[in-house]
């Protein structure tokens, strides 16, 4: 059989290594290529909101000038700051005024390679990454972020603003757009801002709890100091509060606050910013705060704040600008001094009137009718027009057993008294109203008549607990301060301060189903004697005014209201002479002003200048003006007012007597004819004063002229403030004149001394009113 011969398999060649894994690299470098061009283009597509798929990003302006929320701040004229007009409590400081251990605190603390990196930190994302893989928690690995991309979340607000693009909705998506915006930001506020300039920032735009935002608020809240007077202990407490202002609160937290305190401390041993002495020594110290919070209760004046924020508010709208963000610096008239004595003044005469008024209604209710009887379920009616009464019926809808279950139901709560500025009581919503009720208030303005400047504002005994403003806010009937109207007509129409009349009843008709009306004196009667407008105006005898508008009529006297600034409602009737229309201090005071500004009247006004953040001027205001009066006419009336402290039986001649005030003033008191409204207006050559004391309702006051007239219940207000004034005004710098009212420019056309009218004496005529306790002339200083 054949031989058959089998050849060898073929030989194959076994693949070459080297050429394997080259071709393994280029995969890999075309796959990192990718990645990187993919991200390059991801982050380019974020950065220009890619067909609306990523949400808005800031543009080149805002990073240059990025917008944070900063106060507003109110300056007085003599350059004290009142107060601050915010939404969060924040006030820039510079990098010099920051102390170099809370510099280092929160480098340590937050971002140790700050000075290395430029916005993003490789190194820290790479830690992060790795402890995600391997612990599976972002925590146990620690953040990533730098202080810079801290700052791009908290000036832009990242994770608010800035996710309205399409994806910012899809789960998983929306973490990794938003951080990678703040990678972005990072790196543009890196490339736009120096390092100090990034630290600055930071801590300026930090919230710290307690409504602080900014470490100037946080230091002043926690410390009570300056943010360069921190010590080492209270700049790392400051610093452990950024990430967590609540968790970490010194105030609600003491213990949990000074351990997250010591951590920031070792943190700074750690980076070799302390050594062990300074770190031993520092955690060994306690915590001690001085703690308050700002806020626009506080301050000086703070029911003339809230009437500028007004105006300012109209003005911002107009102008674009943000009141509450802007940082703006308004600078008001109000003398920080003057203010002073006025709440000083208000306060001391109204916590003696209240214990007064208190006595007075002892063990009685004081809401009462026109003839004194009880007025009926007089708190259950006005229970209904509070906001309480308001929640509680939508609350419960057609119960009206629940809704007065919890209007008498007790909780503890904080009210107003004079007694150390409030206590705690347990009280029901109606106990509370019937406390409040019973209390007296007042409002006070002083203004500089010459240019309409308002130097002082007091809208009432305490703004915490009562908002209402009786200075600008509340109306009320004048009584006779009105009076200046009337008698200001008759000397235009030719009548002289020397011109005689005899105090008897004056009727007016009765008129369109009006009965007759005859207006009574204070007293009640007439004594049937002469007397000139001087004295009839300085004793504000109501029968000579109501003489005087019978003669002039109604509709004159309204017009030079009008004419002297009184823009409320004013009726044309017989008793408008007796201000039976309601009306403003704010009112009264421009219009006497008049008087005293030579016949111009000059609307009353509170800001000079409103500056922006950076101190440029953005408005000026000028004094409104108009020619009212003559300047004859003017200083005639002013020499009339003069009469109710010169004069003998005037209604302020307690000034000269009792207070001792030596110099010039005209005054005019006023008193609503159940003693609800107790008025009074002092004028000098450069100050006008107006005030007002009464209940929140006509139905609550005293029952008797010896403690509810003008003279007695709110002129003291005005003793007391200007003996302040003129004990402080020794080195003139409150600029409050002393001297004598001016006289016009030209002679007077009529005669004004009045002597021979007296037979040859100035004021000799007897003086027989009845002698009581309504004649201040014969009331201790010390028993007012």
């Amino acid at each position: 059989m054949p031989t058959v011969s089998r050849s060898k398999p073929a030989f194959r060649a076994k693949p070459n290594r080297p050429e394997r894994f080259g071709a393994l690299t280029r995969t890999l470098w075309v796959l990192f290529g990718a990645g990187v061009l993919g991200t390059i283009l991801y982050v380019l597509a974020v950065s220009v909101n890619f067909l609306n798929l990523f949400g808005s990003m800031p543009n080149l302006k805002s990073l240059e000038n990025p917008k944070s929320e900063v106060a507003s701040e109110v300056y007085s004229a003599d350059g004290v700051l009142m107060g601050k007009y915010f939404r969060e409590n924040r006030t820039p400081v510079s990098y010099d005024d920051l102390p170099q251990n809370l510099v280092d605190a929160l480098v340590a603390t937050e971002d140790s390679r700050f000075e290395q990196h430029s916005g993003i930190d490789a190194k820290a994302m790479t830690r992060v990454a790795g402890g995600i893989l391997t612990a599976g928690a972002l925590g146990k690995s620690g953040g990533g972020s730098t202080l810079t991309q801290q700052l791009a979340k908290l000036l832009f607000r990242t994770r608010e603003d800035l996710n309205d693009g399409l994806l910012n909705d899809v789960p998983g998506l929306r973490m990794l757009i938003t951080k990678t915006k703040e990678w972005i930001l990072a790196v543009r506020l890196e490339r736009n801002y120096t390092k100090r300039e990034i630290l600055r920032m930071y801590l300026n735009q930090a919230e710290y709890g307690s409504n602080a935002f900014g470490v100037f608020t946080a230091a002043k809240t926690f410390f009570n100091k300056k943010p360069k007077n921190l010590t080492l202990e209270e700049s790392a407490l400051l610093v452990g509060l950024v990430n967590g202002p609540t968790w970490f609160s010194p105030v609600r937290h003491p213990e949990r606050s000074r351990k997250r305190r010591d951590w920031v401390l070792s943190q700074m041993r750690k980076y070799n910013y302390l050594d062990d002495a300074a770190y031993t020594a520092a955690i060994a110290k306690p915590i001690k705060l001085d703690y308050k919070v700002e806020n626009q209760n506080e301050g000086i004046a703070p029911y003339f704040r809230v009437e500028v924020s007004k105006m300012l508010r109209q003005w911002a709208k107009e102008t674009e600008h943000d009141l509450y963000s802007d940082g703006l610096k308004i600078y008001t008239t109000i003398d920080s001094r003057l203010q002073k004595y006025a709440e000083t003044a208000v306060a001391d005469h109204m916590s003696l009137q209240q214990r007064w008024f208190d006595a007075h209604w002892k063990g009685q209710q004081p809401w009462r009718d026109e003839n004194g009887r009880l007025i009926p379920n007089f708190l259950s009616t006005s229970i209904k027009r509070t906001e309480r009464y308001r929640a509680l019926q939508a609350r419960f809808p057609d119960q009206p057993d629940s809704v007065k279950y919890y209007l008498n139901k007790k909780y503890r709560m904080k009210v107003f008294t004079w007694k150390g500025g409030e206590k705690e009581v347990l009280m029901s919503p109606m106990d509370s109203l019937a406390y409040y009720k019973r209390l007296l208030h007042a409002g006070f303005m002083a203004m500089n008549p010459l240019n309409g400047q308002v130097k002082a504002w007091v809208g009432g005994i305490n703004f915490k607990y009562i908002k209402y403003d009786h200075v600008k806010q509340g109306k009320r009937q004048p009584g006779s301060t009105f009076k200046p109207f009337v008698y200001v007509a008759a000397i235009d129409r030719g009548y002289s301060p020397c011109y005689q009349r005899p105090d008897i009843a004056t009727t007016f008709p009765a008129v369109a189903g009006r009965p007759p009306y005859t207006p009574k004196n204070f007293e009640g009667s007439y004594s049937g004697r002469t007397f000139t407008l001087r004295q009839a105006l300085a004793r504000s005898l109501n029968s000579i005014t109501a003489w005087l508008v019978k003669e002039i009529g109604p509709e004159d006297v309204v017009k030079y209201a009008q004419r002297l600034g009184i823009t409320s409602p004013i009726e044309a009737v017989p008793a408008v002479g007796f201000g039976s229309s309601d009306v403003s201090i704010y009112e009264l005071a421009g219009a006497y002003s008049t008087f005293v500004n030579k016949g111009v009247w000059t609307a009353p006004m509170m800001v000079t200048r409103i500056e922006d953040k950076n101190g440029n001027v953005l408005r000026e205001f000028v004094p409104q003006t108009k020619e009212a009066l003559s300047e004859e006419t003017a200083y005639l009336m002013t020499y009339m007012m003069r009469g109710a402290v010169e004069e003998k039986g005037g209604t302020s001649i307690i000034l000269r007597g009792g207070f001792k005030f030596q110099n010039q003033v005209a005054a005019k008191t006023g008193t609503t004819s159940n003693y609800s409204d107790a008025w009074f207006m002092g004028m000098t050559p450069n100050l006008v004063c107006g005030m007002w004391v009464g209940g929140e309702d006509r139905s609550i006051h005293f029952r008797t002229g010896a403690y509810g007239q003008g003279s007695r219940l709110a002129l003291p207000i005005y003793g007391i403030f200007m003996q302040q004034v003129y004990k402080n005004n020794k080195a003139k710098d409150l600029d409050v004149d002393t001297k004598d009212f001016p006289a016009p420019s030209k002679p007077l056309s009529i005669e004004i001394d009045c002597s021979r009218y007296y037979g040859g004496q100035r004021d000799t005529i007897p003086y027989e009113q009845k002698q009581n306790p309504t004649d201040l002339q014969d009331i201790d200083r010390d028993n007012i």
